[in-house]
């Protein structure tokens, strides 16, 4: 199925390795433009030659995403550099779980308020835009509680709300938003491979709570965040797509 993203323009935040890159890699092979950002500019650099080499328009920037100031402006500078924006993509996660009151500011400052900064910076660009979308990445920490309360999964919580409440507002300008809340993702370099290394017993754990017998693959969820961000998608929002592999046991009503 063509999902009508050629030609369209994106930002995604946290976009050089798992989830975030592979969200970068699916919107890219549908023919969308990226601009993206992580905080290391090495890696940035990196993945903007691999990207550019496969034919991809791509931008990349080093920033700090809860610098609301540095992240606005780094939106306004995309947007000039691709000559606007369709969709725009939260996904970068300060992971902070634990109950100290540092694990609270930085999900707070990380978490919730880049995505509210990001896509603040990107409204002007959005309202032109015909095919406008904002997909925010959660995690299904959000729906129960597990392992990652109470800041990680409290702050996860209210960024579904905010994406709701998006949906209902922005509706009458054509400006969709729905979230992703994805499972227990595992990938090089991510919180669940540190795990396995590092506790073992936490890892095992984990693993055996999701019936399929498996962690999902970073693909997986770029799949449904690509989904949702194409124009194919244009009667859907408002809506949190759970990625998960039948993990939680919550009815979602």
């Amino acid at each position: 199925m063509d999902l009508q993203l050629t030609g369209l323009r994106a930002v995604v935040t946290g976009g050089t390795r798992g989830i975030g890159r592979a969200i970068v890699d699916s919107l890219a092979a549908e023919g969308a433009a990226i601009a993206f950002c992580a905080r290391t500019e090495a890696d940035v650099e990196a993945a903007v030659v691999e990207l550019t080499d496969a034919g991809t328009q791509a931008v990349g920037g080093a920033v700090d995403v809860a610098d609301g100031p540095s992240l606005a402006a780094w939106v306004r500078e995309s947007a000039e550099a691709l000559g606007g924006l369709d969709i725009v993509v939260a996904n970068v996660s300060a992971l902070a779980i634990g109950p100290d009151e540092r694990k609270w500011q930085a999900s707070f400052e990380v978490d919730l308020m880049h995505t509210v900064h990001l896509i603040d910076a990107a409204m002007p660009f959005l309202e032109k835009s015909e095919a406008a979308s904002i997909v925010v990445v959660s995690s299904v920490s959000g729906r129960e509680v597990d392992f990652a309360a109470p800041a990680y999964g409290s702050l996860k919580a209210a960024l579904v709300h905010h994406t709701q409440s998006l949906a209902f507002q922005l509706a009458d300008k054509g400006i969709r938003a729905n979230s992703v809340s994805p499972g227990k993702v595992f990938f090089p370099g991510g919180i669940w491979e540190r795990a396995k290394n590092g506790n073992p017993e936490l890892y095992n754990q984990a693993l055996a709570l999701n019936p399929t017998g498996r962690m999902g693959r970073p693909g997986e969820v770029a799949c449904a965040v690509t989904m949702l961000a194409s124009p194919r998608a244009s009667f859907i929002t408002g809506t949190n797509l759970v990625v998960d592999g039948a993990l939680t046991r919550g009815i979602q009503l």
